[in-house]
């Protein structure tokens, strides 16, 4: 790669947003024209996997490229020790932040030179800290109240809504409209000269699922993929997830108030509202390519476009993510950057979400350090040659949602996916190939007890490889020689 004019970065991170939400994927559903053209024109990974199924642990986990277990993040709302966003500042990059990154302190640094914090879409909460974010800000300065599930609330139709509602307040307002109009004028208006990475979290489609009227209407009587849902599936499921049920159940995360047995013509709306809220995010993206090509840069910026986990949508009878289900941990995720990636490569092996941090690092001529446990995807770009993970895996400790295990363990390798929970002799096995769509749980199946035993052993050498393999990191930190 020719590294005399280092690309600036721009990493836009969606929140919650399912693999099958991309029609260049395969999903036709979707109407995503601008992401479409970057997967065209770029490189596309299809299978790509979060090392925990939400928010605080997998993004603490990609901009350390670390796991959790390392990290120490296992639930949202626990401090962060560092990322690797310091690596890219003190190598010249002007580094910011606009939107979600969810670190805890909402807006310490961790490398940033700028930071312009939207934090969750809904935090109308008691049980959430406290905190006043940009977006927050912004209806205050227009003199209005910020839609919540507490503004929900009053509505007839809440409880059989399923967290689906139109956007009513103006259209720039929205939080998948506010957050990359901000980046842009942040690309409009830096008075710089030298590379930058600029990292974009919008906050949606994360619930409540909130587009605004002309998105929706795109979708209306559109054809979409129904829920996975089958009673003697969620009936069978093993206790953690059984409770993890209830807990939704019983509380309205999100706005979502989710029903035992909801309708097929309320899952349906549902779906239409997630899909129009990730349509209004693909125009958004149209739109930060138009600032990047005004400022003169787009030809020297390499745009990433991923999301930290993905949501069930009632597949498996299940709200949101705290599960294994591909719905959950299977997320899109594209590179584009003509000259500089591969154009029109659909990578089909299995990638995990952390890989692009040492990819970001190796983009920018900066060699990630050796106790990092992502893998760059630089090879699959374009730059070297491949070597595919045999697995991966993902992992979420007990939590006030998550109730009902101390610590649930994912690996999935090509054929199979096995769910452990540290706590139970239940699990969960699946054969990816014959039943993707996850209904047939063979854990307990006498003849695949060895396929379950030999998943398992792996599991536990990965924990110990992990180990070895992070050994020195926190010493690197304190500025000790790292072993």
């Amino acid at each position: 790669m020719d590294m005399a004019r280092r690309p600036n970065i721009v990493l836009v991170i969606t929140d919650q947003q399912r693999f099958d939400t991309i029609a260049a994927a395969g999903f036709g559903h979707m109407i995503t024209p601008n992401l479409d053209r970057l997967a065209r024109e770029g490189v596309m990974f299809t299978r790509m996997y979060v090392t925990s199924p939400s928010c605080a642990p997998s993004r603490a986990s990609l901009f350390t490229g670390l796991y959790p277990h390392t990290t120490g993040v296992f639930r949202n709302d626990e401090r962060w020790t560092h990322t690797w966003v310091n690596l890219l500042a003190n190598a010249g990059y002007r580094c910011v932040n606009v939107g979600k990154m969810h670190t805890h302190p909402f807006e310490e640094s961790f490398g940033f030179h700028e930071r312009h914090v939207v934090e969750n879409k809904d935090r109308a909460t008691p049980r959430l800290p406290f905190f006043m974010d940009n977006w927050d800000k912004a209806f205050w300065s227009h003199g209005l109240e910020k839609p919540s599930r507490m503004t929900y609330a009053r509505r007839p139709d809440y409880r059989e809504s399923l967290g689906a509602f139109v956007w009513e307040p103006p259209a720039h307002l929205h939080s998948d409209n506010f957050v990359p109009a901000l980046a842009a004028h942040w690309i409009d208006s830096w008075r710089g000269t030298g590379p930058f990475f600029l990292e974009i979290g919008i906050p949606g489609p994360h619930p409540p699922y909130d587009p605004t009227p002309e998105a929706l209407e795109a979708y209306t009587g559109r054809d979409l993929p129904a829920a996975i849902w089958d009673r003697e599936d969620i009936d069978g499921q093993p206790t953690a997830l059984k409770k993890l049920r209830e807990q939704h159940l019983s509380v309205d995360h999100d706005a979502v108030v989710h029903l035992d047995e909801p309708t097929p013509e309320q899952m349906r709306r549902q779906r239409e509202h997630y899909c129009a809220n990730v349509t209004m995010i693909d125009a958004q993206m149209g739109k930060l390519t138009e600032a990047l090509e005004r400022r003169g840069v787009l030809q020297d910026t390499v745009i990433l476009f991923t999301s930290d986990h993905g949501d069930c949508l009632n597949d498996h009878g299940h709200s949101q993510k705290w599960t294994m289900y591909e719905g959950s941990v299977r997320v899109p995720a594209i590179a584009w950057a003509p000259g500089r990636v591969a154009e029109g490569r659909v990578v089909e092996d299995l990638v995990s979400l952390f890989d692009l941090g040492p990819t970001i690092l190796e983009l920018a001529g900066i060699e990630p350090p050796r106790w990092m446990e992502a893998r760059s995807l630089l090879p699959y770009l374009g730059h070297g040659e491949v070597e595919p993970r045999p697995f991966v895996f993902a992992e979420h400790a007990g939590d006030r949602i998550l109730s009902g295990t101390e610590f649930m363990t994912m690996i999935r390798e090509q054929r199979w996916k096995l769910v452990h929970f540290v706590d139970s002799d239940e699990g969960q096995l699946f054969d990816m190939r014959a039943d993707p769509q996850e209904l047939r749980n063979l854990w307990n199946d006498s003849g695949h007890e060895p396929v379950r035993r030999a998943l398992v052993n792996e599991i536990l050498a990965w924990r110990i490889r992990s180990d070895l393999k992070t050994q020195g990191w926190s010493e690197a930190l304190r500025g000790l020689p790292a072993r």
